[in-house]
């Protein structure tokens, strides 16, 4: 397969536990903050959840050559996960526009739906983006 072989209706699913290393109370002190914040999945691991969960949903029609980054995230973050509770992101295939490809995102842990919205990569060449990336420096 090829990237040439995606379709719009793709679907995937990922599901992690939620460990204190993935908390906000650990993100806290790179970021000036303390251990008083509340021992809950932090919303740049959602994040991140979704990103990993869409990279392994392209993985089999991603040639050797590629990659995918992410361009774009919308998504709510609306309830706490507690350390220990399992988290997971449902993504769907919803559009492909040139080497762009939009993700409508479903997140959930145990108990309710904690996030939703929309996640956007792009099919990138990986040695054209790291010869920019060396430009760049």
């Amino acid at each position: 397969m090829t990237a040439d072989d995606l379709r719009p209706g793709l679907r995937h699913a990922r599901t992690l536990i939620v460990t204190p290393d993935l908390s906000v109370r650990a993100a806290a002190p790179a970021f000036g903050g303390g251990d008083d914040m509340p021992p809950v999945l932090a919303t740049a691991n959602l994040i991140a959840l979704v990103e990993w969960t869409c990279v392994a949903a392209l993985a089999p029609y991603i040639e050797a050559h590629q990659r995918t980054l992410g361009t774009r995230i919308e998504i709510s973050h609306s309830a706490p996960t507690p350390i220990g509770m399992k988290v997971t992101a449902e993504v769907e295939l919803i559009a492909i526009r040139g080497r762009r490809l939009r993700f409508k995102v479903g997140c959930r842990d145990e108990t309710e739906a904690i996030g939703e919205g929309f996640h956007e990569r792009a099919i990138i060449d990986h040695d054209r983006f790291m010869d920019r990336l060396a430009r760049k420096r």
